[in-house]
């Protein structure tokens, strides 16, 4: 019962703070950006071993591919540790090649291996919304 309402509560806050980045400046840019809410299961067990892949390799290596990340956080509950982050892409038609390259990347394919290989596995379930604004967001 409670997953609906915290899940509700983290989708409105990464939503604000997403409306917190800047804006495009033309009506057209505005229309087709996007922003794209990942959301993924994380252990306590070796939490820190993902986030420092995250830190140090996946965000450095999104970036060679064209990824604009807006925000990230580390969500909780009674149940469940997630790690939750948006992206801004100008379509999606970018989002989609975009992410094809990165899972195509031969460094983030060694080093997801590497690290799976040392600490297990280190995402369970990933959940992703891909969020166009409304025509009177702010």
């Amino acid at each position: 019962m409670h997953r609906p309402i915290r899940r509700s509560a983290l989708l409105v806050a990464a939503l604000a703070a997403a409306a917190a980045f800047a804006i495009p400046a033309s009506a057209t840019e505005r229309a087709t950006m996007i922003e794209q809410l990942r959301i993924y299961e994380i252990f306590e067990s070796n939490k820190d071993a993902f986030h420092a892949r995250f830190r140090d390799h996946a965000a450095r290596i999104m970036k060679t591919h064209g990824f604009d990340i807006a925000a990230m956080w580390e969500a909780k509950s009674k149940d469940r540790t997630e790690f939750v982050y948006v992206l801004r892409w100008p379509d999606e038609a970018t989002m989609r090649e975009s992410w094809a390259r990165f899972m195509q990347d031969a460094e983030w394919s060694k080093i997801k291996d590497r690290t799976s290989a040392e600490h297990g596995r280190l995402v369970g379930a990933i959940e992703e919304r891909v969020m166009q604004r409304t025509s009177y967001s702010p």
